[in-house]
């Protein structure tokens, strides 16, 4: 168990759609970290009546689904073929989403299981979050399994990746920014090896 008086170390996430960011989560969730997941945070924040009110405000009626939820592939239609709307939409979630990985990112520290923070964020280094990371995990994978794996899980195109892409920072510089890289290219058994190598050396195990 962790020392509840000691610091615990936070992992910042990175690497681009398809590349399988939600296993290694959930494989570094396994060896004792808590996964801030800024993905679902939104999500959750979509639901909010004052954010779906502004967002019908914006783009009209059509955004809700028919039980009057935001439809989200309605949502990323509009922003991620629109970089005025998308930091429209930014400016309204992303102080929401901060506010809410603080408090969890305090109830994890003061939390003696944790024995490390995960923060798993697609524009972790665009926000400016990687500020708040001791260390940074790059997962790779090369571009045609991450098609593969986002026409098969998401329903995307090609083209609908390099749109999602482009909205990003260049791979290359976050892979240089990186103080790991965990290959997942090779099933779930091989990038759990790669997982637990890395995280051994985040956290070493005592002597």
């Amino acid at each position: 168990m962790t020392d509840p008086t000691m610091r615990k170390p936070v992992i910042g996430l990175m690497g681009a759609p398809g590349s399988g960011k939600s296993l290694v989560a959930e494989q570094l969730a396994e060896l004792g970290c808590a996964v801030i997941d800024a993905d679902a945070i939104a999500k959750a924040q979509l639901d909010d009546p004052e954010v779906s009110d502004t967002l019908v405000q914006w783009w009209g009626e059509a955004v809700l689904t028919a039980e009057g939820k935001v439809n989200r592939k309605a949502v990323g239609r509009i922003v991620f073929g629109d970089k005025q709307q998308l930091t429209r939409l930014e400016s309204l979630l992303h102080p929401r989403v901060h506010a809410e990985r603080r408090r969890l990112r305090t109830e994890h520290q003061r939390d003696p299981a944790v024995k490390a923070i995960v923060e798993d964020c697609p524009l972790l280094l665009e926000s400016h979050i990687s500020a708040d990371c001791d260390t940074l995990v790059f997962v790779d994978a090369p571009r045609e399994t991450r098609l593969q794996r986002v026409m098969k899980q998401r329903g995307w195109t090609e083209a609908e990746l390099d749109r999602r892409e482009k909205n990003q920072m260049p791979l290359d510089r976050k892979r240089r920014r990186a103080d790991h890289v965990i290959k997942n290219d090779a099933g779930v058994e091989q990038t759990l090896r790669h997982v637990r190598r890395v995280f051994s050396l985040i956290i070493p195990e005592p002597v």
